[in-house]
Formats: structure tokens, C-alpha cells, sequence
């Protein structure tokens, strides 16, 4: 039996689906992962070269309430995006501590302090880093540092 070439255009048009849903489920998607990105990295410094440790390993559980320090090379300090001295850092600490202490359920105990030096910053300056955060009431910190190749620890 022959199809009539009008009984052909109709059987098309039923054949095409409604793409909206399709759409509107793509954009969701889009949105779902936006939300769950990870902003963390967005102050972290790429000038910034890790010491190199066997010990070093990502956290199991992302920090409840991170504040990232950086050190460069030259011992440059780098906190809010901003290039700092150790005496702007003591007052940007405190600064932070008071605001911390402003909402009524949050605490500085609270607050990780992740110290990101490079790894020819001087170690002295680092401690005298973390005696300022000290000072500001924060006891709680994490030092970074890039993974080692374990296959150069392993010998043949």
C-alpha cells in the first residue's frame, strides 16, 4: 500500500517531541552544579608553590568556617585578597575576630585558619603568622602543602 504524501507530513509532525521539559531540566542541572561549586580556590594564590610533604593530604571534611593567609616567596602576606604587613594583618585579624564574635551563633573557635606559605618563605615568619592569629583568639589551624610523588618514595 502507497502513503499519500499528506498522510507522510502528518505522521512527522507527530513524530517531533515538546523539547521545553528537556530545556528546562538542562537549565536545573546547570543551576544544581553552580550552587555546589566549590568558591575555595577562588583566593588561593597560583603564585604560590607548596612545600612538598608525604603527610600532606586533602581534608576529609570541607572547614566549617575557613579563613585562608598566604605567604609568598618573599614573605609577602596575602589575606583578603589584599598584600598585607605583619602589623595590617594583626589588625585585620582582630577586625575579623570582632566581626566573628558580632553573629550571635558563630564563635572564633569555629574559624579554621588555613596557612598557605610558599614553600622559600621564611618558617619564622610563618610562626610569628600564626602567634598573630594566636593573639586574635584563633586556635584552630591547617598548614598546606602539596602531596609528594609516593612513587619516588618506593624503590625497587
Amino acid at each position: 500500500m502507497r502513503i499519500k504524501s499528506s498522510q507522510k507530513k502528518s505522521r512527522e509532525s507527530d513524530a517531533q517531541g515538546d523539547m521545553t521539559p528537556m530545556i528546562d531540566m538542562t537549565f536545573q542541572l546547570i543551576a544544581f552544579f553552580m550552587v555546589l561549586l566549590n568558591f575555595s580556590d577562588a583566593e588561593q594564590d597560583q603564585s604560590i608553590n607548596l612545600p612538598k610533604s608525604e603527610l600532606a593530604k586533602p581534608p576529609d571534611v570541607a572547614y566549617k568556617e575557613p579563613l585562608t593567609i598566604q605567604m609568598t616567596a618573599d614573605n609577602t602576606i596575602l589575606f583578603a585578597g589584599d598584600k598585607m604587613t605583619m602589623s595590617d594583618l594583626q589588625s585585620a585579624l582582630l577586625r575579623e575576630a570582632q566581626i566573628i564574635r558580632a553573629y550571635p551563633n558563630k564563635k572564633v573557635s569555629d574559624v579554621t585558619v588555613i596557612v598557605r606559605a610558599d614553600r622559600h618563605a621564611r618558617t619564622g615568619k610563618v610562626q610569628e603568622v600564626i602567634q598573630m592569629c594566636q593573639k586574635a583568639e584563633f586556635d584552630t589551624f591547617a598548614l598546606r602543602g602539596r602531596q609528594s610523588d609516593t612513587s619516588a618514595l618506593i624503590e625497587p
